[in-house]
């Protein structure tokens, strides 16, 4: 049966795009570029597959849609630069079966210039069509916040930037019924830039917070009071908060493919690089104030996702934290309400099965992630010792990052 949109991609960018449009009434085809996962729980997919979403049996059934959306994932690669080989793929597949008229929109993170140069050729070359003449393409990158309850895709405005104004036009009015406001950039590479500003945005600015911590740790000053402090101004300053590194799909990207470089997002790198093995440090240090050694100390690592109540663990710093820890002969175990079984270094990490009793008896507890379900109070009560990189737990109740 043909479908309005197909959705190429079906891990953190595809699914929540294919659970939007299912809710506005939109017949929905899924199809897989490879093992992907996404944050959409057991009881949403339910919803999905009653609202009519399914997956596609094969690429042919790509032929049969008025609109297209690329959403693979684009990880980092071995360079640190994007990895835009599953974009390659989806377009591939979609260009063999690609039909006159059809929009093809590409929200994957990709560097500016991805989607004229490189996708553009790709999709031309398969299919025998001309973008801008005999099918539309545009760019809209994701904006998607996983887990976030109060910016949701209808209440996002979506940007987008055609290869003409009537691809602009064509992509405008798609995604006009998935959300209250549609923002126009001049052509692909603005809306592809839009993606970069807004990610190093974020970086740079976990970054300068992240250097802040290390600084404010070293001369006594609660750099938790300070940030809530200095939030109270209405203009000119917004609140970024220091953890223990800096997770998710979203890569910090620079002008590489345009031989260029960002010497700021390069040096917020290695300073959200530097996290995970900081907390080691600050780690270790508290054993040592409390007369112990971290050689042989049982420490319980408390949230190892990238971000809280989801179980996403895309480059989560927990996995470098628990390395790290192991290679100074801690044992380490762990506790996460949405991670039932965890391995490091193709070890698996023994979980706590009782929270509190495995708080009591570690010598050190770390809280990495702050899920909604983790009392904290009483958390601080139970642990010998409690190191919050989050600075989630109330004022005195810890020793905070």
């Amino acid at each position: 049966m043909p479908a309005d949109l197909a959705v190429i991609g079906l891990g953190p960018y595809g699914l929540p795009l294919a659970q939007a449009a299912v809710a506005a009434g939109i017949s929905t085809l899924g199809y897989r570029t490879g093992p992907e996962a996404g944050s959409l729980s057991p009881a949403e997919l339910r919803r999905m597959l009653s609202g009519g979403f399914r997956t596609a049996a094969g690429p042919a059934e790509l032929g049969r849609v008025r609109t297209a959306v690329i959403c693979a994932p684009t990880p980092a690669g071995p360079d640190g630069g994007l990895d835009l080989s599953q974009v390659e793929a989806a377009a591939r597949t979609l260009s063999t079966h690609l039909r006159p008229h059809t929009t093809v929109i590409l929200e994957s993170p990709v560097p500016p210039g991805t989607t004229e140069e490189f996708l553009r050729p790709l999709l031309e070359e398969g299919s025998g069509l001309r973008a801008g003449r005999d099918f539309h393409l545009a760019c809209s990158p994701t904006r998607v916040d996983p887990g976030n309850r109060d910016f949701t895709p209808e209440n996002t405005p979506k940007v987008i930037g055609g290869l003409t104004p009537a691809c602009t036009e064509s992509a405008a009015a798609f995604y006009s019924r998935l959300t209250d406001k549609v923002v126009r950039a001049r052509g692909p590479r603005e809306a592809e830039t839009v993606q970069l500003l807004e990610t190093n945005y974020r970086h740079v600015n976990i970054a300068l917070v992240n250097e802040m911590a290390v600084l404010c740790h070293d001369l006594g000053v609660d750099l938790w009071d300070v940030i809530r402090c200095a939030e109270t101004k209405p203009f000119g300053f917004q609140a970024f908060r220091p953890g223990p590194g800096v997770g998710g799909h979203a890569v910090p990207g620079d002008l590489s493919r345009a031989g260029r470089s960002l010497r700021m997002v390069e040096l917020a790198r290695q300073v959200n690089d530097q996290m995970p093995r900081y907390v080691v440090q600050r780690a270790a240090a508290l054993l040592n104030e409390h007369g112990k050694s971290a050689r042989g100390a049982r420490i319980l690592l408390l949230g190892v996702t990238y971000k809280p109540d989801l179980a996403d663990q895309q480059a989560t710093p927990a996995q470098e934290v628990a390395v790290r820890l192991m290679e100074l002969g801690a044992s380490v175990s762990y506790h996460d309400p949405h991670i039932p079984s965890w391995s490091v270094l193709d070890r698996p990490v023994p979980r706590a099965d009782s929270l509190y009793e495995a708080a009591a008896d570690a010598d050190l507890t770390i809280l990495l992630q702050q899920h909604r379900t983790y009392d904290l109070q009483g958390l601080s009560v139970k642990a010998q010792l409690l190191l919050d990189t989050r600075g989630a737990t109330p004022t005195g109740a810890a020793h905070r990052l």
